[in-house]
């Protein structure tokens, strides 16, 4: 199985749309400079209405961070009702481990050591636990890997590095982002086998839309492939 995740949320019929056609995981970002940008209370509205409406059967919702200090995080998993959350700047282990077991890293690296460095360090946040064990559940991801861009932290439509997604895959659940579509995401996951896969700006209208033709596509070309 690989996991989905349809990100950049920022209305009701997005979410549903995203929910109804299969998908694990719903995002909603937190980083006001995003055009993704969605505020705490009205992503509480949303998640409480969709767990509302499909109940067991509801995706998890992330919470997308950048450089926020952790009590910041803690506070908008309170008001949003959060499962998970996604540090996405320059957070350090000491970040993730402050919020385990909510919390995963997003990678952004320019080498494969500096991959391979990321991965030793962010695994070790999870206190005496490696990825196999019951201290996070098989529907967690350990890490998200996405396109380096010099100035923006995500949602570029850039395409991550294959050999660096492939290194970090074989080991640990990695969730792959980065340049994914409804074409090319099937490909994308016979190269790298990821643990799941993430996309944002691949199955939008516009910034902050999604196009629900391209996100029933997109999940359709995982869930049937």
């Amino acid at each position: 199985m690989v996991y989905v995740k349809i990100c950049g949320i920022t209305n009701l019929e997005d979410a549903r749309c995203a929910a109804e056609a299969g998908a694990n995981f719903l995002g909603f970002i937190f980083y006001p400079p995003s055009p993704r940008y969605i505020v705490p209370e009205r992503a509480g509205e949303i998640i409480r209405a969709i767990r509302e409406e499909f109940g067991e059967a509801a995706p998890r919702c992330v919470g997308v961070f950048v450089d926020e200090p952790v009590a910041t995080v803690r506070a908008i998993i309170e008001i949003a009702g959060l499962d998970l959350a996604q540090l996405h700047g320059a957070e350090t282990p000491a970040a993730v481990a402050a919020l385990a077991p909510h919390a995963f890293k997003a990678l952004r690296p320019q080498t494969l050591a500096e991959a391979q460095a990321a991965l030793e360090d962010y695994l070790a946040a999870i206190p005496s636990s490696p990825p196999s064990t019951v201290y996070r559940l098989p529907s967690t991801p350990d890490l998200l890997l996405d396109a380096y861009h010099p100035q923006q932290k995500g949602g570029t439509g850039l395409t991550a590095d294959a050999t660096i997604a492939r290194w970090l895959a074989e080991r640990c659940r990695l969730l792959l982002a980065g340049g994914l579509t409804p074409e090319n995401v099937a490909d994308a996951i016979a190269q790298v086998q990821p643990w799941g896969v993430d996309v944002s700006s691949g199955v939008e209208a516009t910034k902050g839309r999604k196009d629900h033709a391209k996100v029933r596509a997109f999940v359709s070309a995982i869930k049937n492939n």
